[in-house]
């Protein structure tokens, strides 16, 4: 059983659990208060329970450093992400005590996020974050959070709109540098990410059979990936091949950028110009990732397979951005108007022929 004294005006408790002995602040000057926590305490260790005050001493920061720790320890492509995310949250939760960061704080905190411009879907990656944190500490041994509080999402507007053209895409290209013509020709046919490309290298192409492969582990859902390259692709490489023959050192990507004698990374500006001088406004790169699905559905390709080409693992994900143009809204008018003239003429065929055997019928 435990006891109380006091220090100053303040009741102090003390208690045992498995041997070890346990002082903590009542912070009242009443001694109701100080029996009163002590009566919670030692319901707390007959329950088998950590007492509360070592949650007490657990702070965000040490949960967080768990957190990015986890992401390291398991080689997660996302740790920049959660790096990010983390230091958004630590505005709101910098050294606060654990048992502090409840709902009304979560609420402060997207309300804050929101104020300052963040977007739903980004504010919602850092509440996915901050409940993974809560759930890792929970899940400790011993663990270090003893609840986790409820953390609301946000809704999303997942509907993806950004894609290309035929047209708008050659002009793109045509004001692009030569180095990215490559670049985005296999961007724009495949729908790989950006970064599976930049990082493409010579290990994973066999010119001889048309072949590229992306090996399990080197994609973001770290499923292998194999795409058949069609003519077009196939002389690109040729090229690019050729073209490595001329660099001052042999480089192992396939797409380089020759004026740093490196692989292709920011060219952001680049983009941006070429977007203006095309006349197509403002683009993504991801518009091809977007594009390339659609193209493949239009043209026939099952869907699983071009889930298999692109990268895709889920269908949800796929549905996003399999979008719906104008010109397919068009389309699909004429081919309704003209199914129902069709079967305009088969019912206006189908009445004649009644009325010609009743006339024949009152004839005879």
């Amino acid at each position: 059983m435990g006891s109380i004294y006091k220090r100053g005006e303040i009741f102090w408790l003390k208690y045992y659990r498995n041997g070890k002995s346990y002082r903590e602040s009542s912070n009242s000057g009443k001694e109701s208060e100080a029996k009163r926590l002590l009566k919670k305490r030692e319901g707390e260790i007959s329950d088998g329970k950590i007492p509360g005050i070592y949650f007490e001493r657990i702070r965000f920061n040490e949960l967080s450093d768990d957190f990015l720790a986890d992401y390291r320890v398991n080689g997660k492509k996302s740790l920049a992400r959660a790096e990010r995310s983390v230091n958004h949250l630590m505005t709101a939760f910098d050294g606060m005590k654990v048992p502090a960061i409840t709902s009304p704080r979560i609420h402060a905190y997207i309300e804050a996020r929101l104020a300052e411009g963040a977007e739903n879907a980004t504010v919602n990656r850092e509440l996915a974050a901050l409940k993974r944190i809560f759930n890792l500490g929970a899940r400790q041994t011993p663990p270090k959070v003893d609840r986790v509080p409820y953390i609301p999402m946000l809704k999303e507007n997942n509907v993806r709109k950004g894609f290309f053209e035929h047209g708008d895409f050659l002009a793109l290209r045509e004001t692009l540098p030569d180095y990215l013509k490559g670049f985005v020709t296999f961007a724009y046919k495949t729908g790989w990410r950006v970064s599976e490309i930049e990082g493409l290298t010579w290990a994973q192409v066999d010119l001889a059979n048309k072949i590229v492969r992306l090996e399990a582990g080197e994609t973001k859902n770290d499923e292998g990936r194999t795409v058949y390259l069609d003519d077009e692709l196939q002389s690109i490489f040729e090229g690019q091949y050729e073209a490595r023959k001329t660099y001052k050192k042999l480089l192992p990507w396939v797409f380089v950028n020759e004026a740093k004698d490196g692989p292709i990374k920011d060219f952001r500006g680049s983009w941006a110009e070429a977007c203006q001088t095309a006349k197509i406004g403002d683009r993504l790169f991801h518009d091809f990732r977007r594009t390339a699905v659609r193209n493949m559905v239009r043209a026939g390709i099952p869907e699983r397979v071009a889930m298999m080409v692109s990268g895709h693992k889920t269908r949800s994900v796929f549905d996003r951005y399999n979008i719906v143009s104008d010109t397919d809204l068009k389309l699909a008018a004429q081919r309704t108007e003209t199914y129902l003239r069709a079967q305009m003429g088969t019912i206006s065929g189908t009445v004649t022929n009644i009325e010609e055997k009743r006339g024949q019928t009152a004839n005879v």
